[in-house]
């Protein structure tokens, strides 16, 4: 059930059907010219700043995959969500602090910007004892600089290198290696950053064979994205609007 707060305006919900159906219909196209299965690529709202509403509006709409990027957003509009009576996929996409582990895996069914040994552990640490393990994605640096965030691909850094951090999440009980996560660095063409980052993933699946998830592109980029392999987009502006700056 729903009450004020979770009540979407009629006008609200044809506006995100429309969005939803131009956003669905780019996703369509993009794979038909890549030559992949529709059904490869996961669409992945992004709710951040937007209220519980939505999602639930989205819920009913057909969406099964939202992504947050704050905790201290995502933690409520979870618990609105869920006492509403929906169940969507929570995935976790924004930079991650280690002291929000705990927090994070109440709600998340997957984490995409997984980028250090040290951040492995303590997501290990906080999962377990979840009836599955979390789904855990590698967020790699496509440009290499560590003031960004993100694993380093070439590097032998013990707590950063790409090669390290990939290894201390298939080993780790309470998590499962889904994958890649990346954003195109700024300065990049789309084509340049979803290349290299298609050279990574390639070398992920020939050393963790399972790790077959690539979550790449947004509202702007989204077709780059699946011509170079993406599996998961992460949808925001395209499907719910211009949001107002963060602070």
């Amino acid at each position: 059930m729903t009450d004020s707060s979770t009540r979407v305006r009629p006008d609200r919900r044809a506006e995100l059907a429309a969005a939803l159906a131009a956003v669905r219909s780019r996703i369509a196209d993009a794979c038909a010219a890549a030559g992949r299965d529709r059904a490869e690529v996961t669409m992945i709202a992004v709710t951040k700043t937007y209220p519980a509403a939505d999602v639930l509006a989205l819920a009913e709409l057909g969406v099964t995959d939202v992504g947050e990027n704050r905790d201290q957003e995502a933690a409520g509009k979870a618990a609105e969500v869920a006492a509403a009576g929906a169940a969507p996929r929570w995935h976790f996409i924004g930079r991650l602090q280690r002291n929000k582990a705990r927090s994070v895996v109440r709600y998340a069914d997957a984490v995409h910007s997984l980028d250090s040994v040290r951040l492995a552990r303590a997501l290990d640490a906080a999962a377990t004892g979840r009836d599955r393990p979390l789904t855990a994605l590698v967020q790699v640096s496509v440009d290499g600089d560590p003031s960004r965030g993100g694993a380093l691909p070439d590097s032998a850094d013990p707590d950063v290198g790409l090669g390290a951090v990939a290894e201390a999440v298939a080993s780790a009980p309470a998590l499962r290696l889904a994958g890649l996560m990346a954003v195109a660095p700024l300065g990049w063409e789309p084509d340049r950053a979803f290349a290299r980052l298609a050279e990574v993933a390639e070398w992920m699946r020939a050393v963790h064979p399972e790790a077959t998830a690539l979550s790449a592109g947004m509202s702007g980029d989204l077709e780059i994205a699946i011509r170079y392999g993406a599996t998961h987009v992460r949808v925001g502006s395209a499907l719910l609007g211009m949001r107002p700056t963060l602070r």
